[in-house]
């Protein structure tokens, strides 16, 4: 799945998720929220605590409440356990249809063998046995969506939160059902929409004493902030600049979605006319600065940049994502001394987060200039191991190996990485 990173749409998110996980009592710092770079509108969990949530569901949502009401819903799987539940439900579908299909396929046979007119009866009942396990699956794959319903609108009470944004939600996809399976928006196809959910929430909504609750003012903010910067990052900058047009929006989001925009274009003496004019506005916005020094960095003035990486990091220290951005910008700066720094910096946003691609190709390019060789090859392969590409992972490992003394802690990372590689291959070939 393409899935993008963003620093403030990945704190955005946090902020209304993880009261939500701990309400659940789930460990917010097991779950992981991915974000995929999708226009269709879908969420759902994978691979244990794991809640993917597209683009083109945070910018077609309309409120704070309907991303809420969505996350609450997800929430409700992970803490139901329904992932793990699933693959047991779908082997009972599988099971209940086989034997449909065999007693089907016996049937026939008889027929044949005593000239019965039981055949054309098997033969029918063979032919519904994949019919008979998707509709057993689909049965308990509504019974799980109704249990996430139940758990989402009572995490929302518990959080003093209107159920009212679950329910326009749904609300929107409504009708989708009537559309053939190949025009439904993914959530549909993969959260059974039945008008029962609907009106379960409506009447939850109608009794529930939080219903008039609404999105506080820096919830709306954050969340028209989302949605502009994901427009301006994801459409053309011209479809952007007419969406957002300068002589007749001049709210925040939508100057944010033209610095975007004119930086894209690109048109950088726009742009951070632009972005200045939000920083002296908003001095303290971490995420100001980092555009800025994005701006700067991607048009050549790596130098120029650093500055204002190193403003946002100072705002918002412990941000992985904000200390791999200046990193990066210290790596191409020229400035002597830079190399080191810019290698500690990417510890730092290492040890914060291990599992960021970006981080470990900078480290191994940062590594490979300073002469570690061994160091470099460690990072190419946590990098490799990290994208996929479990060929690469081995062959550095083997470059690595070479380098460190056997049970060192680097021979020791090595020989990990070698093993992890080799899984992912046999994996990969199945």
């Amino acid at each position: 799945m393409p899935l993008i990173r963003d620093s403030e749409i990945e704190d955005t998110i946090r902020s209304w998720a993880d009261p939500l996980f701990t309400a659940s009592r789930l460990d917010p710092s097991a779950v992981r929220i991915l974000i995929v770079n999708d226009d269709t509108l879908n969420a759902f969990v994978a691979g244990g605590q794991n809640l993917f949530i597209n683009t083109g569901l945070l910018v077609a949502a309309d409120t704070p409440g309907q991303v809420i009401g969505v996350l609450a819903h997800e929430t409700g799987h992970i803490s139901g356990g329904h992932l793990a539940r699933t693959a047991d439900a779908m082997r009972d579908a599988q099971t209940t249809g086989l034997f449909a299909t065999l007693l089907g396929i016996g049937l026939v046979a008889v027929g044949a063998a005593t000239g019965a007119d039981t055949g054309a009866a098997g033969g029918a009942l063979a032919a519904s046995g994949q019919t008979t396990a998707m509709r057993t699956f689909l049965a308990y794959s509504r019974a799980q969506e109704r249990s996430a319903d139940q758990s989402a609108v009572t995490l929302l009470d518990r959080q003093h939160i209107s159920s009212r944004g679950m329910l326009d939600f749904l609300e929107k996809l409504g009708d989708q059902e009537l559309l053939a399976v190949s025009r439904q928006d993914a959530y549909v196809r993969s959260h059974p929409l039945t008008r029962d959910r609907i009106e379960f929430i409506a009447e939850h909504v109608q009794n529930s004493i939080w219903s008039n609750e609404t999105d506080s003012p820096a919830d709306v903010m954050r969340h028209e902030r989302m949605r502009s910067k994901l427009i301006a990052f994801i459409e053309r900058p011209r479809k952007v600049l007419r969406t957002f047009y300068p002589e007749t929006d001049t709210s925040l989001p939508a100057r944010y979605a033209r610095a975007i925009a004119y930086y894209r274009q690109p048109d950088l003496s726009r742009a951070l006319s632009e972005i200045n004019t939000l920083i002296a506005e908003l001095p303290r916005d971490p995420y100001f600065h980092e555009l800025k020094g994005q701006m700067l960095y991607e048009n050549g003035h790596a130098a120029d940049a650093v500055p204002a990486y190193t403003a946002a990091v100072a705002l918002r220290p412990e941000d992985p994502l904000l200390l791999t951005g200046l990193a990066q910008a210290q790596l191409e700066s020229g400035v002597e001394n830079a190399l080191g720094v810019a290698i500690e910096t990417l510890e730092t946003a290492r040890r914060i987060d291990s599992e960021n691609p970006a981080t470990w190709r900078l480290l191994s390019i940062g590594y490979h200039r300073q002469g570690d060789s061994g160091a470099a090859s460690l990072a190419a392969g946590e990098y490799s191991l990290l994208v996929g590409q479990a060929e690469d992972a081995r062959l550095h490992a083997g470059r690595a190996e070479r380098k460190y003394a056997e049970g060192s802690p680097g021979w020791l990372r090595a020989q990990d990485i070698h093993q992890e590689a080799v899984q992912l291959i046999t994996l990969q070939r199945r």
